[in-house]
């Protein structure tokens, strides 16, 4: 393989790294705690898009279990957000770990 062909195929690989980014910035993801009482849907790039909690959580007693509900829904959120770039990045034959230095 010569130069330019690396370059060519270094030229694709970012533009197929750009496209999904620009469709990561966009898919939406839920995270979810307490049995579902509470969720928080985010984007791929963790832009917190929504917050469901429960109107049974909404009372004074209940303050900090809401709390560690909402961190634990958006954790999850991140984590389902994480995996599923992972997956579009190994469907586009390209490895997760690239991530680390591109988002």
């Amino acid at each position: 393989m010569n130069i330019q062909q690396m370059m060519t195929q270094a030229k694709t690989l970012q533009k197929k790294m750009q496209d999904m980014q620009a469709k990561l910035d966009t898919q939406e993801v839920t995270g979810a705690a307490g049995g579902g009482m509470v969720q928080v849907t985010t984007t791929c790039k963790g832009e917190v898009k929504k917050i469901n909690i429960d109107k049974s959580l909404l009372v004074p007693e209940e303050g900090e279990v809401l709390e560690d509900l909402i961190i634990a829904a958006f954790n999850n959120a991140k984590q389902n957000a994480d995996t599923k770039a992972s997956d579009e990045m190994k469907s586009l034959g390209i490895s997760p770990d690239l991530m680390k230095f591109s988002l």
